[in-house]
């Protein structure tokens, strides 16, 4: 089961949030990740890599050593996790999602997450996102600016060729 709580929050220390999901993880049998709202193409794209993240877990195809960091390189459609930190948070105001696997996932007690929609994909994302996913100029060209999320979710299913 996939639980979501999206919402804008203001983080002073990342290391003590990110201690608090495994936490909060751990209490619930559950996976935590937190992932920068402001750099998904939706809720679409986030659900279609946790969902090929779990996949990845159980056919033995995992990169990474815990589920968290695997949403994070599916995420980010890449098997770097350099590359994928740039989904993460930062000290400061933050859009983010929430995301619990399990099999009853628990997201309360995030009372500081100030609940608003911030994943839902608009044209302010686009260059960014272009950028993250090394979409080109000339891919948009012929489907469309309005696309930008199935060429996101492309390359999050990438990342299972990627080698």
């Amino acid at each position: 089961m996939i639980r979501i709580l999206e919402g804008s929050v203001t983080i002073d220390n990342v290391d003590e949030f990110l201690r608090r999901l495994k936490e909060k993880g751990s209490k619930s049998n559950s996976v935590i990740q937190v992932l920068n709202a402001d750099k998904l193409a939706g809720e679409e794209h986030l659900v279609f890599a946790v969902e090929k993240a779990n996949e990845s877990f159980v056919k033995g195809r995992n990169i990474a050593n815990d589920l968290a960091k695997e949403i994070m390189l599916y995420a980010a459609g890449t098997r770097q996790i350099n590359r994928a930190v740039k989904l993460g948070i930062q000290e400061g105001r933050n859009n983010i999602v929430l995301v619990a696997v399990g099999d009853e996932p628990d997201l309360s007690g995030f009372d500081d997450v100030e609940p608003s929609p911030v994943i839902k994909y608009t044209e302010s994302r686009k260059k960014e996102l272009m950028d993250i996913f090394n979409i080109t100029d000339e891919e948009v060209g012929v489907v469309g600016a309005d696309r930008i999320p199935e060429l996101v979710r492309e390359r999050v299913a990438l990342v299972d060729v990627m080698k």
